[in-house]
Parts: C-alpha cells; structure tokens; sequence
C-alpha cells in the first residue's frame, strides 16, 4: 500500500488507503420480469440487489463497464454487451436492436447519465426500476488527508460526498475514473482521467 494514496470508492484496492464513498441500501421491489426481454445495469449494486430472487429471473444484460458485467455473470447472468464505462456510449447500443425490444434499467435512486430518457425520446421502449440507493459514508466525510496526497475519485458521487466536508487543495494530484466524475470537480482543479473506467488503470496513471 502506498500511504498517500487515497481511493474513494465502494471497492478497494491493495495500493491503495480505500476509503468507502457511499452507503448502500438494497431493494427488492416487486417486478413482473416476464415483460422484459433484457437487462440495462449500471452498476454492481444492481448484481447485488438481483441475488435476492430466483435465478430463473435474470435477462442477457446490457452491462456499462467490465467490472458491472462481471457481477452480473458472478451471480449466472448473460451479458449481451460491455460497455466503455460511460451511460452515453449505450444509447447507439440499444438502438440496434428491434423497437419492439422490451428493456429494463435496474438503477440507483440517483443518475449520473440521462441516456435512458434519450433512447425513450428515439422509441425505445425502456422502463426503470430504482433497485438500489446511496448515501455518503461518515468514512469519507471523516477522512482527513495527508499532505502531498494523490486522490483517486470514481463517481461523480464520491467527488460530491468529499466536498462536504473536505476541500482539494489546487497541488492535490487528482485522478478521476471517466468525465462524468470529472465534470463534478472544482474548476480549479487539474487532474487525470484514467484510460479505461477501472480502479487499476487509476493506479497505473501514478
């Protein structure tokens, strides 16, 4: 572990002081899974929401990231397709399949991405189900961090949760996993966006 090094997120990383961004609660809310043909997910919360019902539930899934399509396959499911990380990039995704195609976005209660109400306005035909929500850890509004930190930020939430009550100093090294994380941080602040949406590709840029 590197002792300046600090990573906000809801997983860890063994170069790294992992500091949780969020508490997440689960749901389970009664869906009628029979009405779909596939699957938008997200994030891994969603996996872990999903492994409160029956397998025979599980649709092939439209997966954002590698790290989201491997939950879901950890927990039986088929991935139709591994997306780049970003909520934007599955748009022209879903678009190649039928209109007749029936979707659904197991989500969090909050969005960074409004691709879903983009593909809706272009005829898809996609419902949403909150499947998950989050709130700010004490840990990371607690955290107090050591001089010549590097910052590891992997959510436009984590970024938010940090600010409220932390400041990032204009000489912090910065480095963010994708441009919706970055678009969240203070203008004054440089940073690095990371070459794939990864925890370990965050590491490499140090």
């Amino acid at each position: 572990m590197l002792k300046n090094i600090y990573l906000f997120s809801t997983s860890s990383h063994p170069d790294a002081i992992s500091i949780n961004s969020l508490d997440i609660t689960l749901l389970k809310p009664d869906i009628d899974f029979s009405q779909y043909d596939y699957f938008i997910i997200t994030s891994k919360q969603v996996a872990n929401a999903l492994e409160r019902y029956d397998k025979t539930i599980l649709k092939p899934a439209l997966c954002i990231s590698e790290a989201t399509a491997l939950s879901y396959e950890n927990i039986g499911g088929e991935v139709l397709y591994t997306g780049t990380g970003y909520g934007d990039d599955l748009c022209p995704i879903i678009k190649t399949y039928p209109q007749s195609a029936r979707w659904l976005y197991l989500r969090a209660k909050v969005v960074a991405s409004e691709f879903v109400s983009v593909c809706k306005e272009e005829g898809c035909d996609i419902d949403e189900v909150i499947m998950y929500e989050s709130c700010c850890s004490q840990e990371i509004q607690n955290i107090q961090i050591k001089e010549n930190a590097t910052l590891i930020f992997t959510s436009p939430s984590s970024v938010k949760c940090f600010l409220q009550n932390n400041t990032i100093h204009e000489k912090t090294k910065v480095i963010v996993i994708g441009t919706s994380t970055a678009k969240v941080l203070p203008s004054n602040i440089n940073y690095k966006i990371s070459e794939k949406t990864s925890i370990e590709s965050c590491i490499e840029l140090i």
